[in-house]
């Protein structure tokens, strides 16, 4: 029987609640059913020069959601040669696989790279068909995911110097010898290595660097053993003082609350700010005691609190103008895009959505993070939504070096009140007052995946974009939601689920 890949017990919670309020909507109105309108913000918004590569790929997904390509008539758009060729393999491993008329595992192929295409093809793998737990497509999802996690760090606890070798490439010898330098010294190597000198060479140099101490943290106890010294950096939270932090995603400000205590009490000056993505009438329905909260975050500790922020978008939000290049460090813990009722997160109708989160994410913050700032994201390693290789990729897609995977109950930040982060809090809460956290998957397996920003100069190329399904893909799709509907339901259902795709994408919350 194949293994039941792990899922987080409140995804089942979700569909079971949300399901049927979806299949009635769909039988019962046609209004739902209405098409999104072709919006025209992408070219009515107003964004500086500077800024638009920070929102680009955000607006781009906009326009890629707010079409729909198999609209009868629409005349069609001719192929490069790259592209019939690629076709070429996605066809050929559907008649391979006796799934030529599966619209959903042609998307997921479909969103591919080549290169992908090509190592599955000499992989010679064959998706279960008959698999009692998973659809084909899911397992061709999973399976594609795990092939790209084999080129990144690894999703478990990765200490600084394990991180540094898996980026350089370096093998168990040089990596034996880093773990014997001190704290100085390692510090050192880290940051001038660059592969263009021999490593040995570089260790000698940071051998026979005078010590000098420029009142800073990182250049104390130099004489430390180095990567206990590191970790206890990243750990202990020890940030730069004098730069502002953002908190994104905070949906009831406690980690807020938690990071502004920690910085006052280290007397730092910079501030925190703390975003929510919902609005405020939404969160007072959520939470009693966010006023209070808010308060406190504002006249105690005086931070900034912005509701109604979407992080992939914060290059058009005029909160955060003047802000660039501003932070030194910036939070968001346990990101997800929402789930969708009747859908695991894994499924590849909704899962794009998770993945793109995090490479827009990151894409927004190359303008507002300081050379050297740190970003951290806290997550299961285990997630099927937000993946830890989307948010290891997609900080590496855009110059954020991954540094370190701390474990969640190692970091000193880690005591806070989480919570669902939608409507369930209304009424199914973790104890915050007194610590009993959100726990709902093991936490054992919660890590933060720790970057540091280092831009070269060069030029990145647009924000690559993991496709959405088109409404005819959503319309061929035979589970989930979709498995009991049929007809004029189906379409019904499809558009809805289009349109709440057009809605997210635009920044607004939902659920």
């Amino acid at each position: 029987m194949a293994e039941v890949e792990e899922q987080d017990i409140t995804e089942v919670e979700q569909q079971d609640e949300d399901v049927t309020e979806i299949l009635a909507s769909a039988e019962n109105t046609d209004e739902a059913a209405a098409p999104a309108e072709e919006s025209s913000d992408d070219d009515a918004v107003d964004v500086e020069e500077h800024l638009k590569d920070a929102v680009e790929g955000s607006l781009r997904l906009k326009r890629l959601l707010s079409r729909d390509d198999d609209e009868p008539g629409k005349k069609k758009r001719k192929v490069t040669a790259a592209e019939a060729e690629k076709d070429k393999k996605v066809k050929l491993l559907l008649i391979k696989w006796g799934l030529a008329q599966d619209k959903v595992v042609k998307h997921v192929l479909d969103g591919s790279s080549v290169e992908d295409l090509d190592e599955l093809i000499k992989s010679g793998y064959v998706p279960d068909k008959f698999n009692e737990w998973k659809t084909t497509c899911e397992l061709l999802t999973r399976y594609m995911c795990e092939m790209r996690e084999k080129k990144l760090p690894r999703g478990t606890a990765c200490d600084s110097v394990a991180a540094f070798a898996h980026r350089w490439k370096l093998d168990l010898a040089k990596d034996k010898v880093l773990r014997t330098l001190k704290h100085g010294e390692l510090r050192y190597v880290l940051s001038t290595y660059d592969g263009t000198k021999d490593l040995k060479e570089v260790i000698e140099e940071a051998q026979n660097e005078n010590e000098v101490d420029d009142y800073t943290t990182a250049s104390s106890v130099p004489k430390a053993p180095g990567l206990a010294a590191l970790s206890r950096f990243t750990r202990l939270e020890l940030i730069d003082p004098m730069a502002d932090a953002a908190v994104f995603g905070d949906a009831n400000l406690t980690f807020a609350l938690k990071l502004a205590k920690h910085r006052k009490a280290l007397g730092h000056v910079g501030r925190v700010i703390a975003t929510t993505f919902e609005d405020l009438d939404t969160l007072r329905e959520r939470y009693k005691e966010i006023d209070d909260s808010i308060k406190t975050l504002e006249q105690d500790y005086f931070a900034e609190v912005w509701h109604g922020v979407d992080c992939t978008r914060i290059a058009i939000d005029d909160k955060f103008k003047g802000l660039e290049k501003s932070l030194g460090a910036v939070y968001y813990n346990f990101p997800h895009s929402g789930a969708i009722g009747g859908f695991f997160d894994g499924h590849p109708v909704v899962n794009w959505r998770h993945e793109n989160l995090m490479r827009l994410f990151f894409r927004s913050l190359r303008t507002y993070v300081k050379p050297g700032g740190f970003v951290k994201v806290a997550s299961n390693c285990g997630a099927v939504g937000v993946r830890f290789s989307y948010i290891i990729g997609g900080a590496l897609e855009n110059e954020f070096l991954h540094i370190e995977t701390v474990p969640f109950l190692e970091w000193h930040l880690h005591r806070y009140g989480r919570s669902y982060g939608d409507k369930r809090d209304i009424y199914k809460r973790p104890d915050a007052s007194n610590n009993q956290s959100y726990n709902a998957q093991a936490a054992d397996r919660d890590m933060v995946y720790c970057f540091c920003y280092a831009p070269t100069g060069a030029k990145l190329g647009p924000q690559q974009v993991r496709l959405p399904p088109n409404l005819k893909t959503l319309n061929a799709c035979t589970d989930g939601p979709f498995k009991s509907v049929q007809g004029k339901a189906r379409e019904n259902l499809a558009q809805q689920l289009h349109n709440r795709f057009v809605t997210e994408i635009s920044g607004t919350h939902v659920g």
